[in-house]
């Protein structure tokens, strides 16, 4: 792994798109741990080809020491933070493939950590800029679902540009979904919700799920039932803070 000192997810600076931006985090011991003796086995590194998806989740330490050629769904998590909802959620769907992205050292650290200690095999990180592994390792209609949650909110009016749910991304990632996958994007800033709504909503291969099951939400979903509840969310919550789930489904 090459070691990127930047953390989660966003920007669009000078027209080009940069799923994060540059910050300082300290990496605790058992991070460091976790990155020493798990990051051979769970980190992918960042190619300009298509990542073999059958080769990247192998697992030849699995108990049978047999590695099943069945293809599993694919989810793209983009900027997981420590990972603590993308463990729950791996560990709640065994069958379904995770490839995360994150280049803040800590939260891969984190996540690695959290895969040890669930002895989770479904979880892959690619510690790179999502945008680039996007644009290079994943083809079109790759993809069953997509994760996005509380993307940095860059609530400042003047730096609402550097925010990472925007209409070019989104014209990147709609392509990569199978007709039917999804994209789940989730904030607790009513402003970003709003954006992103619209920015989903203005995507031509993307379907608004919860319009028809769901019209008393104005456009906004349910939280699905995989997507935990997390301690920052629960502390927002109890301050009368709201949080905003949209669900999209490719067309």
């Amino acid at each position: 792994m090459t070691p990127n000192p930047t953390p989660e997810t966003t920007a669009l600076q000078h027209r080009v798109i940069r799923s994060f931006v540059k910050r300082t985090g300290r990496t605790t011991s058992g991070q460091h741990k976790a990155l020493t003796e798990l990051g051979p086995r769970f980190l992918l590194p960042y190619q300009e080809s298509t990542l073999d998806f059958v080769a990247a989740y192998a697992d030849s330490t699995r108990a049978t020491g047999q590695n099943s050629i069945k293809p599993q769904p694919l989810i793209l998590e983009i900027g997981f933070g420590m990972g603590e909802a993308t463990a729950h959620i791996a560990a709640l769907l065994p069958e379904t493939n995770f490839l995360c992205c994150e280049v803040h050292d800590p939260g891969v650290g984190a996540l690695l950590k959290r895969i040890g200690e669930q002895d989770l095999h479904n979880i892959r990180i690619c510690a790179h800029d999502a945008v680039e592994v996007i644009d290079h390792m994943l083809p079109e209609q790759c993809l069953d679902g997509i994760h996005i949650f509380f993307p940095d909110p860059w609530h400042k009016a003047r730096h609402n540009k550097r925010r990472l749910i925007q209409s070019p991304l989104i014209a990147k990632l709609a392509p990569r979904l199978k007709v039917g996958g999804y994209i789940h994007c989730a904030t607790d800033w009513q402003e970003y919700a709003e954006q992103i709504l619209q920015v989903l909503t203005e995507e031509p291969l993307l379907k608004n799920t919860a319009l028809a099951a769901h019209p008393e939400l104005q456009g906004y979903a349910p939280k699905p039932y995989y997507r935990p509840l997390t301690k920052f969310e629960n502390r927002g919550l109890k301050l009368g803070h709201g949080v905003w789930d949209l669900v999209f489904e490719r067309v």
